[in-house]
């Protein structure tokens, strides 16, 4: 690969980047975005090595486009690269809901939808912006890829490729079964935490509760200092699965206050050591 494009140059787009870098990849990585101000930001801190607003100087010669903008700008981004887009371009992206992406590029690129791959990488931070931006982000991290029958198998083995080079281990699955199981583990404990902490905020004695959280407050609400704008598409572009995930949450809490109501202890020792089994099994899967 000689040129990437990145279109998104913040957490995301941004530790693609300098994972490249850091792995010797001597491809120009041309970063796009939304303002001048984060483009600037990326060449000062040299996350990029060129940036442009002109998206047809951008895509020249360009072996691989990666979107790592917030999920509702995918359809404003891949009208714009249409009309130049070379036949060998391979395009990219990063969102964490796939179906609704998958949909947007068969309409808009057409006959050049075999050159999408759709994209996930499971890693992140609730920091964002160019200096949020990690070489090792995605180390030993994973990174979901959600083919279709149309996709053209070297643009699926260049993606492959690139995140390989940024240190991550790459699976395949379906749009569809990527978007359920992310509403279940990834979206609605965002979902969670944002409403926590706005429930807390809104209380008239909020200042005294904040004053005397700890370390299980901290964690628990951790992501919640997440980009609002990208939770906000992403929850709204997966509302089918993530309405499931949240009524099933709510038949658990169901359970929990009746066992709570009833001042069933067994009840509720129960159902903490099952959770408690659980979380550390996992936790101990991750580690190894």
């Amino acid at each position: 690969m000689k040129k990437i494009v990145i279109f998104g140059v913040g957490l995301i787009g941004g530790s693609v980047a300098l994972a490249l870098k850091k792995a010797g990849d001597h491809a120009q990585i041309v970063g796009v975005g939304r303002t001048g101000a984060s483009l600037q930001h990326a060449l000062d801190l040299g996350v990029i090595d060129h940036a442009t607003n002109n998206i047809a100087e951008a895509l020249k010669n360009a072996d691989i486009i990666l979107i790592a903008a917030p999920v509702a700008q995918t359809p404003v981004i891949l009208n714009a690269i249409k009309p130049h887009l070379d036949k060998t371009t391979v395009i990219t992206d990063a969102g964490s809901t796939k179906s609704d992406v998958l949909n947007c590029a068969r309409t808009i690129l057409s006959e050049q939808f075999s050159q999408f791959v759709g994209g996930h990488p499971i890693a992140g931070a609730e920091k964002s912006g160019a200096a949020a931006a990690m070489h090792d982000l995605y180390f030993n991290k994973s990174v979901v890829l959600t083919p279709t029958t149309d996709t053209n198998p070297e643009a699926l083995s260049q993606v492959r490729t690139l995140w390989e080079k940024c240190g991550a281990q790459v699976s395949q699955m379906t749009a569809e079964t990527h978007d359920g199981i992310f509403a279940a583990v990834s979206h609605l404990p965002h979902l969670l935490a944002f409403a926590l902490v706005d429930d807390i905020a809104a209380r008239p004695n909020a200042e005294q509760l904040f004053s005397f959280a700890a370390s299980g407050f901290r964690d628990f609400t951790r992501i919640a200092g997440s980009h609002p704008e990208m939770w906000r598409d992403i929850t709204l572009a997966n509302k089918t699965a993530l309405l499931k995930e949240i009524t099933a949450f709510e038949n658990e809490l169901s359970q929990l206050k009746q066992l709570l109501n009833n001042e069933d202890g067994e009840g509720l020792q129960a159902l903490f050591e099952r959770a408690s089994k659980a979380r550390n099994q996992w936790a101990k899967t991750k580690l190894q």
